[in-house]
């Protein structure tokens, strides 16, 4: 599979057409020395970024160990899916090669120690993650499923939640997990599901394929599940696999609606794009790592993560860029559809 960008479609919009701040080019947003701070990237940030979300991982588990009661069991549960979705976007980080200043860090440890233990792939998630950024706002979007047909009615809304909060989400991304490892559907990260041609596969092949795709998974969790045995709670990586299935694709699609729900199918960035206001508990599970600064993201995607709350800053102050909303606010005109919809 090719790393080359794809071709992206022309678009009609003429300068005239599109927002002031639109038509400006990065040296006039931002001076060179800006640039040269913005885009400074820091191993010493990425192992904190690791190991932080790791030792929160750690203290989470232990909470648990000490007192294992329902209530601590569904906390846990919710902070492990915030600390999930933070390994995601340090994945994602990594695809950028943001994380650390070495390929070799950006590639190999990103992998190893954020995506497959959330059973990602990095190599694939750079494939299609290119996509989305070379089609953001268009129908050819890779991850256009996870945000399209917003707004929606509140009771629509609240039917989608709960379907993330039963379990019925995740079973059924576990079941789509499998079926892509096996080679029977195309990877993605997002909803849409594509069949691959099966004809001509043999036995063999198809053992071989799941293997070699799932493996890296199943290495990592055994290590996750050996250490908590090794401390006589092998119990709690069940609160692991719960948070993945229940809690993980709430904020997973909490987060998705912020970043470009409701917004307009345009090739501008300004209009296809947000940036969300995020308190402490939104950064605990649906905002982590600095996600929340999704527009300043796709305007300059070589910005490290821990630079773009300055890039934003900079940003507003040399733009008119608007006040960014809280999730609170995204999700209530994500759920202002019309009920005769």
């Amino acid at each position: 599979m090719s790393l080359a960008p794809a071709r992206q479609p022309e678009f009609t919009a003429t300068p005239a057409e599109l927002p002031a701040v639109t038509r400006r080019r990065l040296k006039d947003l931002f001076t060179r020395e800006q640039m040269n701070v913005l885009t400074a990237r820091s191993d010493l940030w990425g192992a904190w970024a690791i190991g932080s979300t790791w030792g929160v991982i750690a203290l989470a588990f232990a909470a648990l160990a000490q007192w294992p009661n329902a209530l601590t069991f569904i906390v846990v549960m919710a902070v492990l899916a915030g600390r999930q979705l933070a390994l995601a976007i340090l994945q994602h980080e990594g695809s950028h090669g943001t994380l650390f200043k070495s390929r070799w860090a950006n590639d190999v440890l990103t992998d190893w120690l954020c995506a497959r233990p959330i059973w990602q792939n990095l190599p694939k998630y750079k494939v299609h993650h290119l996509g989305h950024h070379t089609r953001t706002g268009t129908d050819q979007d890779p991850d256009i499923s996870l945000h399209e047909g917003y707004p929606v009615t509140r009771a629509s809304l609240l039917r989608k939640m709960l379907r993330d909060i039963t379990g019925l989400t995740g079973v059924k991304l576990v079941f789509g997990l499998v079926m892509m490892d096996m080679g029977v559907f195309k990877w993605t990260v997002a909803n849409n599901v594509e069949r691959l041609p099966q004809q001509d596969r043999t036995l063999t092949e198809r053992v071989t394929t799941t293997l070699r795709n799932m493996g890296p998974m199943l290495i990592t969790n055994g290590v996750l599940w050996g250490i908590l045995a090794a401390t006589g709670h092998a119990w709690l990586y069940g609160a692991w696999v719960l948070a993945f299935v229940i809690f993980l694709p709430l904020f997973i699609r909490v987060r998705s609606i912020a970043e470009h729900g409701c917004l307009d199918r345009s090739p501008d960035m300004f209009r296809n794009t947000r940036t969300t206001r995020a308190g402490w508990l939104a950064r605990m599970t649906v905002a982590p790592v600095n996600v929340n600064y999704h527009m300043e993201h796709h305007l300059m995607a070589s910005v490290p993560y821990y630079r773009l709350p300055q890039m934003h800053a900079w940003l507003r102050e040399r733009t008119d860029v608007p006040e960014p909303p809280s999730y609170v606010e995204v999700l209530q005109l994500a759920s202002s559809g019309n009920p005769a919809r």
